[in-house]
């Protein structure tokens, strides 16, 4: 059963597995079959989790978001944190908030349309050194756990912010994910892993037809995103199927893809 950690202050050593998700639906969206095939012992920390403060002026972009949702503002993180705690019960695994802001929130004028979101980090974010005190911490804190982060694929703000402060992490300790729903496009993947400059090797994480149906389960509890992620459930289905079927390829049932510093 699902259990929302209030704080880092509870016994972390049990864990040998963290997800870092930037996002409410990131560790789903990415990591759901690893998760709902071994969800003991594991620990799902999504960051941007805070409420924008109450006079804040919305950007053009936040003001996008928001009618595309289908929410008002003062109905955004509610709503959304309602998703989360069903996701996070459809794949029975822990999960914890870290309580920061949203790109479109936290720096609004330099976040200000969707072009600006897909790009490294300005100066001034704050993000970077609180995700690598957060790792830092972690990592002590929970030994014998593996730490999953974003590999960037797509160049979201929030999970380059995460990749960069991994980098500072002991190669041994931590892992990056293939960003889903960034990694379908064709070719995507690919031209990250050009960017990087960096060896990294990949292993698969297979898993079987029950935990690809509660990932899937557990996506479509982000109603709010379905529309513009997919362009709906049934197409949802359909694309984290097919895209992990191909990747387990002749080895049996589905697959997820995680990198490695070599």
């Amino acid at each position: 059963m699902a259990a929302r950690l209030t704080d880092f202050d509870a016994d972390l050593t049990r864990y040998s597995r963290v997800y870092f998700s930037p996002h409410l639906d990131d560790a789903a969206l990415s990591c759901g079959g690893a998760i709902a095939a071994t969800p003991e012992q594991t620990l799902v920390v999504t960051l941007c989790t805070a409420p924008p403060p109450p006079d804040t002026i919305f950007n053009a972009v936040a003001v996008e978001f928001h009618a595309e949702w289908e929410l008002a503002p003062d109905e955004v993180l509610r709503a959304r944190l309602n998703e989360d705690a069903a996701a996070m019960a459809i794949l029975s695994v822990d999960y914890a908030y870290a309580g920061w802001l949203d790109a479109i929130y936290r720096v609004p004028e330099a976040y200000s349309s969707r072009a600006t979101l897909y790009r490294p980090p300005v100066p001034a974010d704050p993000l970077l050194p609180q995700v690598r005190d957060l790792l830092t911490m972690l990592i002590e804190r929970a030994p014998h756990a593996m730490m999953y982060v974003p590999l960037g694929v797509g160049h979201h703000v929030d999970h380059l912010a995460v990749f960069e402060a991994a980098l500072a992490c002991p190669p041994n300790r931590v892992a990056f994910y293939d960003d889903i729903n960034y990694a379908l496009i064709p070719g995507a993947v690919e031209r990250r892993l050009a960017e990087i400059g960096k060896p990294l090797a990949a292993d698969l994480v297979l898993f079987d037809r029950p935990s690809l149906q509660a990932k899937i389960a557990a996506i479509a509890a982000y109603r709010s995103q379905m529309a513009a992620l997919f362009g709906g459930t049934t197409a949802m289905e359909a694309a984290i199927t097919a895209y992990h079927a191909a990747l387990a390829q002749n080895r049996g049932g589905y697959a997820e893809r995680i990198w490695r510093i070599v």
